[in-house]
């Protein structure tokens, strides 16, 4: 099935009608949960259109057991589409969403602008606090890049078809989270490797992939503070020592993406 819009990539999905909520988040939720700064609350307020719990994968609706040992209890996992009015601040909306609601979440972020559908898949690995056993630590937040569902590349249409549930691991639902999570490293991945490929992503690929990805993140950071430093420097001994630095960043960037 081919995805050109929103409605096309819901139902490629294929989430079986148990499965299936669909019921509205309200704003108001957020606000009285008090874990919303200033800076959130304008988000939630200017960027949020609108909130809907669309699925819930419980042992109840689908053929997954729970999971739970000492660090993580995954006992369902929910998907929820966050409509925007701006993609500016996305992940800092993803974030105080994962805080909010204290399930495994994957959000789904839809947007128009000029006449195009975007999209993004935004996941959180969630732990339990060891020194309060009621609240969550969350950890490891990854996004894609909003994708234009009427414009993909070849890696993106292949992530996007890779979502489907009957091609995720129904081993527990902490499995099937990852498995959600692989692929958006994978696709994340691709946009520097050139490939959208999950053969290698198993449990200790993942986390290797991901930490690639962090650590690219990190020295592009780096690459934009001294080029900005560049730019102002007038003594060329300086010039000469930043544009090193810089170009021991390039090579390390690039042996990192020769790893993806």
């Amino acid at each position: 099935m081919d995805i050109y819009n929103l409605e096309d990539f819901l139902g490629g999905l294929q989430v079986p009608a148990s499965c299936q909520l669909n019921k509205p988040v309200y704003k108001k939720m957020f606000l009285d949960m008090g874990v919303l700064d200033a800076t959130d609350k304008v988000c939630l307020k200017d960027d949020v259109s609108k909130i809907r719990w669309l699925y819930t994968f419980k042992p109840g609706t689908i053929n997954i057991p729970a999971y739970r040992d000492s660090d993580r209890e995954y006992e369902e996992v929910a998907i929820l589409l966050v409509e925007l009015t701006s993609r500016t601040r996305m992940k800092r909306i993803a974030g105080f969403i994962q805080r909010s609601i204290p399930y495994p979440l994957v959000l789904i972020f839809s947007t128009g602008f000029e006449g195009q559908d975007y999209l993004s898949i935004s996941l959180t690995d969630k732990r339990i606090n060891q020194a309060d056993k009621e609240k969550w630590v969350i950890e490891d937040t990854i996004c894609t890049d909003c994708i234009n569902l009427k414009e993909q590349t070849d890696e993106e249409t292949a992530f996007l078809k890779s979502l489907s549930i009957n091609n995720l691991s129904f081993k527990n639902f902490w499995e099937f989270y990852k498995s959600f999570t692989e692929r958006v490293i994978a696709i994340n991945c691709a946009e520097h490797s050139g490939s959208f490929i999950l053969d290698d992503v198993g449990k200790t690929g993942s986390v290797d992939r991901l930490g690639k990805l962090k650590e690219l993140e990190r020295l592009e950071f780096k690459k934009a503070e001294l080029a900005n430093k560049l730019k102002k420097e007038k003594q060329m001994g300086r010039q000469v020592e930043l544009n090193t630095k810089i170009k021991q960043i390039k090579d390390q960037v690039s042996a990192i993406k020769g790893c993806l």
